[in-house]
């Protein structure tokens, strides 16, 4: 020993010497200690300490003093597992050459647990001084080992220099592209990640090639971080591999690729590239696809957005809705499929969708909602609901207006079935006017059957209008009846010999509703049938 003060310390590692104190001295020892004979023998007899805290500091000491002579010891420690085996495998890596060799030829003698604590210290004693050594414990085919070493490796990385960075990038670049000897995807992938790590710019061409399929996930996604470092301007051809990246379905590639497209822009020539991303099975590659395209006003992209409204995510299926409103292509492409729904279940989702944005769609689109109204409430389809319920949100008041100006148009054209169906959408509302509700009886009268039986007059709905009407516009009834000389006789004699059999106001209705037959037709067989009617209840 070179000084008294060693000494000193050396003598601290006695077993009279409490556990924290011995331990403390083993530490210093590693520290300041030289490779002297004597002090190396001391801590190689400690090692076989019965204090397992102290064998745990004399193993990191040697390591760090490079004791040559504790080599077979240290193996054997190695061979019994635990924190120690951890230990002694790191401090046989800093003997050198003698302790990498030694390493190599333990390592498949033992167990794969106590393999991967080998992995790790050749590859933590590879990485300061670029050894092949080091590196070539990645090419193990056990994950479990490669993984320790990568950790290891990992774990180096951010204490290198400049020189050592260099070295070590270059040979991970040879194990990349040696075609003679492909990486298995285990090896390949700790080596990419590597690579990721040293942030070296060469590596960029050996990465673009491991983006695509056949290429592992785990290789893609840490290709892709990496040259999401250095890419800033990819090609046409490196556009459409992050491209086909973003639209994986596994997000551990989608979102590196995501995070590069972030700041590319959209061209006309590379559209269709960038519409994939709005079939990508994750929705965040879809949101992104949404924010990048939905301000495009063409066909491919409303056809493109439009399929995301019936997607199961809400906040995509908003976003992508509140676009194609904006768009002119996108209302088109909106109203296109909303019209051709096949049944009012798929129409009703596409009418709700829209609701909240229909009042800024131009007038020439309720026409067209109307017109297709118009088809399916004559042809009795309940697609008509969806349709009225959309029309109503777009604006109430010209929907009554249209409705209206139709029942009427198809009444004077003496289509009274049809004219119907527009009337009772009009009296479904409880503020519809008499002249409406005076109409749609009138209508209902002219398609009767006009069966005078008891029966079959009590289940005629249109006398039940009129009926209803007579009660609550007793005085204009009558006077707004005699206008309809589109009513013949027949109507009107069916009608009153209805209410004649009532009583009170329904009867003198009744009367007026006879002797406006007589007026209009005097001659006519009905009136004399009227006449008699008149006599039998009382009326004349």
């Amino acid at each position: 020993m070179q000084d008294t003060t060693t000494k000193k310390i050396v003598r601290l590692l006695q077993p009279d010497h409490p556990t924290d104190v011995r331990c403390a001295a083993a530490l210093v020892l590693g520290e300041v200690g030289t490779r002297d004979a004597e002090l190396a023998k001391m801590l190689c007899e400690r090692l076989q300490d019965g204090d397992r805290a102290l064998r745990l500091q004399v193993i990191k000491s040697i390591g760090k003093l490079r004791v040559e002579h504790a080599l077979p010891q240290l193996l054997e420690r190695i061979k019994e597992g635990g924190e120690e085996a951890e230990a002694s495998a790191q401090a046989v890596a800093h003997l050198g050459a003698k302790g990498t060799k030694a390493l190599q030829d333990l390592m498949p003698k033992v167990a794969p647990g106590l393999r991967r604590y080998i992995a790790a210290a050749l590859a933590a004693e590879g990485a300061g001084g670029a050894e092949t050594a080091g590196l070539a414990v990645l090419l193990d085919k056990d994950p479990a080992v490669i993984e320790a070493a990568l950790r290891s490796l990992l774990g180096q990385v951010p204490s290198l220099d400049g020189s050592h960075r260099e070295a070590l990038a270059e040979q991970l670049l040879h194990m990349l592209t040696d075609k003679k000897h492909p990486l298995p995807p285990p090896s390949e992938s700790a080596v990419v990640r590597l690579l990721v790590a040293l942030g070296d710019p060469k590596a960029e061409a050996a990465l673009w090639d491991r983006v695509l399929p056949p290429h592992p996930p785990e290789v893609r996604a840490a290709a892709l971080a990496a040259l999401g470092r250095w890419v800033s301007s990819p090609g046409k051809e490196q556009l459409k591999r992050l491209l086909t990246c973003a639209a994986e379905r596994d997000f551990r590639v989608a979102a590196p690729a995501l995070f590069i497209l972030k700041t590319q822009s959209v061209t006309d020539r590379t559209l269709p590239e960038w519409l994939t991303l709005l079939q990508a099975p994750d929705v965040a590659a879809r949101h992104f696809g949404v924010e990048k395209l939905g301000d495009r006003d063409n066909e491919a992209v409303a056809a493109a957005l439009l399929e995301q409204v019936s997607h199961p995510d809400r906040g995509l299926r908003e976003e992508a809705l509140s676009r194609l409103t904006r768009l002119e292509h996108g209302r088109t492409a909106l109203t296109k499929a909303f019209l051709e729904a096949p049944t009012a279940d798929r129409a009703w989702p596409l009418a709700k969708a829209q609701a909240p944005f229909v009042k800024n769609y131009p007038a020439d689109w309720r026409e067209t909602v109307f017109d297709q109204l118009c088809t399916h409430l004559e042809a009795g389809d309940r697609r008509t609901e969806p349709l009225l319920f959309l029309l109503r949100e777009a604006d109430a008041a010209d929907l009554r207006e249209r409705i209206e100006k139709r029942a009427l148009t198809l009444r004077k054209k003496e289509d009274y079935a049809n004219a119907l169906h527009y009337l009772r959408l009009l009296t479904r509302d409880p503020a519809c006017g008499f002249p409406i509700r005076l109409e749609h009886a009138a209508c209902g009268l002219k398609v009767s059957s006009h069966d005078l039986t008891a029966e079959a007059r009590e289940a005629d709905p249109c006398l039940h209008h009129f009926i209803n009407l007579c009660q609550n516009y007793e005085t204009e009834l009558a006077e707004e009846l005699e206008k309809f000389d589109w009513l013949g006789p027949e109507d009107l004699y069916y009608l009153g010999f209805h209410f004649a059999e009532k009583e009170g106001r329904q009867k003198h209705f009744a009367e007026k509703v006879l002797h406006l037959l007589l007026k209009r037709s005097p001659r006519s067989k009905l009136a004399q049938a009227a006449k008699a009617k008149l006599r039998g209840t009382g009326l004349d």
